[in-house]
């Protein structure tokens, strides 16, 4: 049998264009982002001037259409840009990609006069949107949302309250998930809506004061007889679930390439660290105990950034990515909180204090395991996958 060689390419290089955004980013969160996360850290106050800096620099709402004002940069643009934005600060990250997830949806399902009003506007000015989906009592399990929509001629009435919503206490609209249809399953009972943030009705709760990311603003939103216009229906009635659905696969490879940029901040921290600290004549980091720490950092990292890369690349050729997508946040959720454990115990007495920057990457590392869809969650979407695609 002789061999053919193949002329398929599979390749591994950013375009000029990418490379460009990345050293944006980069640049961004070394100059502008690391040297304010502590402050923000400590105080949770919102970092509204940093992410300003990031709207005029064309880092903020990278995926807006371009006939809404955007750059309409695909999924994989975008993961790049988040991976060297969580480097300098998750929480700061986080406040910046909230947009992105209330965003989303309207993408995928908004009119176009929708598109233009609500995407537009935030290319006008640095404004900021929510998810308003999780509730008290319904997180991974939406099904049990509470939250209803009657519908009363030309407008929705809305009632009920979400719970850990991001950027709640700042948006200038959230998308809503509500029932519609309480006798339905999850797949026909709700319906999505864009509901502007200063209708009458919405009370903002307190900041929640978190483990990690407090620089994000966390807030539960209580909806009492708020009226929204048939207008501001997102989709068809009963269809909102799905459009929650598909936004999930194009920002949780987002979310888990952020998770990529705080295990690559640990790594390189440790590293740091690992040089500079000295026992029994060298540095630690040649000690064979240290070493494997740090290299199994970079095996993961390696790997996470090509899963995210992969789950980017799916979904802007067209094609369905929820496999993918979900294997890249549980992987890289789990792997990031693997690196902060390790960066902190690396550091040994130093990294359980404040003096050094990896007890904070350690409290901003857990959440990544919950928010977007719990690990276990994305290995239960696996799973179901694994069987659907056979």
């Amino acid at each position: 049998m002789s061999l053919v060689r193949s002329s398929a390419m599979i390749g591994f290089e950013l375009s000029e264009d990418q490379k460009a955004f990345q050293d944006l980013a980069r640049d961004f969160a070394r100059n502008e982002i690391a040297p304010a996360a502590e402050h923000h850290d400590r105080t949770g106050e919102f970092p509204r001037a940093i992410l300003e800096k990031a709207w005029e620099s064309g880092l903020m709402n990278t995926h807006v259409p371009e006939d809404c004002g955007g750059l309409g940069l695909g999924c994989l643009d975008g993961t790049i840009i988040a991976e060297q934005m969580a480097w300098g600060c998750t929480g700061i990250g986080t406040a910046m990609e909230a947009n992105t997830l209330a965003e989303v949806p309207v993408v995928i399902a908004g009119t176009d006069e929708q598109r233009k009003k609500y995407l537009g506007r935030m290319m006008d000015a640095p404004l900021y949107a929510a998810y308003a989906v999780t509730e008290p009592g319904a997180g991974s399990d939406v099904a049990a949302a509470k939250t209803v929509a009657v519908r009363k001629g030309d407008t929705w009435v809305i009632n009920g309250n979400k719970m850990w919503i991001t950027n709640g206490g700042v948006a200038n609209w959230f998308f809503l998930l509500a029932k519609s249809d309480p006798d339905q399953g999850a797949g026909k009972a709700f319906t999505a809506f864009i509901v502007d943030a200063d209708s009458p009705g919405i009370t903002i709760g307190k900041k929640e004061w978190n483990m990690g990311q407090r620089a994000s603003d966390t807030r539960g939103i209580t909806f009492e007889d708020v009226e929204v216009p048939d207008a501001n229906r997102l989709g068809d009635e009963g269809f909102g679930f799905k459009i929650a659905m598909k936004a999930f696969d194009k920002t949780r490879p987002l979310v888990a390439s952020a998770a990529v940029g705080l295990a690559q901040r640990c790594m390189d921290e440790a590293s740091k660290y690992a040089m500079e600290r000295k026992t029994m004549g060298k540095p630690i980091a040649f000690h064979q105990a240290i070493n494997f720490m740090i290299a199994d950092m970079a095996i993961g990292i390696e790997a996470g950034r090509l899963l995210v890369q992969k789950a980017g690349f799916e979904i802007d050729q067209g094609r369905r990515n929820t496999y993918y997508a979900s294997m890249a946040k549980a992987f890289t959720a789990d792997h990031a909180m693997k690196c902060a454990l390790d960066a902190v115990q690396v550091h040994g007495g130093y990294g359980f204090s404040q003096e050094y920057p990896v007890e904070k990457l350690m409290r901003d590392a857990k959440v990544f395991q919950i928010y977007e869809g719990t690990s276990q969650i994305q290995r239960l979407i696996i799973g179901k996958e694994l069987f659907v695609r056979r």
